[in-house]
């Protein structure tokens, strides 16, 4: 019988403490509603919560994204050993620098949800269905081009292949829920119209 009364006495305590400091997380709470004190309050499932706050927007433009970037750094490489303006040489290098952190970003984005990161696609032609795009026939000339001829080829067609990225950013920060996504797309279109520029004045034509 000892046992046992030590037992409901126990039981009785831990009760009592446990509404306790129920009633003061409530009085503490500032005001906020008792359905906020559920599992998924906690800091770890709140930032998961974030994390994952993303849409099927979200999802194409990273997708789409990835690819493109991968063949802007294709083109890029192609400079090192074919442009004959160190400028153009400058310019790739920069391209290449900002856009293959930014692929492992995504990639990274994708992961995290669920999906797929792309495979890389450089070897087929994807120009009929993302923006700004070369064919595969256009990607051929540019490696087989040298000197001033490359210097030109590989400038009309980065402005173009920027252009379309900006097209995508655009419809990214208009539909797009995820954070970081929209403010990378605002970054593409801030980087990629400063560029745009500069290549153009390259073209003479500006």
């Amino acid at each position: 019988m000892t046992a046992h009364r030590k037992l409901v006495r126990r039981t009785a305590i831990a009760v009592t403490a446990g509404a306790a400091a129920l009633v003061l997380s409530a009085c503490g709470g500032g005001g906020h509603d008792m359905s906020s004190m559920g599992s998924d309050s906690s800091p770890s499932a709140t930032a998961s919560a974030k994390a994952g706050d993303h849409n099927d927007q979200d999802v194409s433009f990273a997708e789409e994204m990835i690819q493109h970037h991968r063949q802007a750094v294709d083109m890029a490489e192609l400079a090192a050993d074919r442009a004959s303006s160190q400028e153009v040489k400058d310019l790739a290098t920069k391209i290449k620098g900002a856009q293959d952190p930014e692929i492992e970003t995504m990639s990274g984005w994708l992961t995290s949800w669920g999906e797929e990161v792309p495979q890389d696609m450089s070897g087929m032609d994807m120009s009929s269905s993302t923006p700004g795009m070369m064919g595969m026939e256009d990607m051929d000339m540019l490696e087989k081009a040298s000197g001033a001829e490359f210097d030109k080829m590989f400038l009309e067609m980065m402005v173009k292949h920027h252009e379309g990225a900006i097209k995508m950013a655009k419809t990214q920060k208009a539909d797009g829920k995820y954070g970081p996504a929209v403010k990378l797309a605002d970054d593409v279109i801030t980087a990629q119209t400063a560029e745009i520029e500069q290549m153009k004045k390259m073209l003479g034509e500006s």
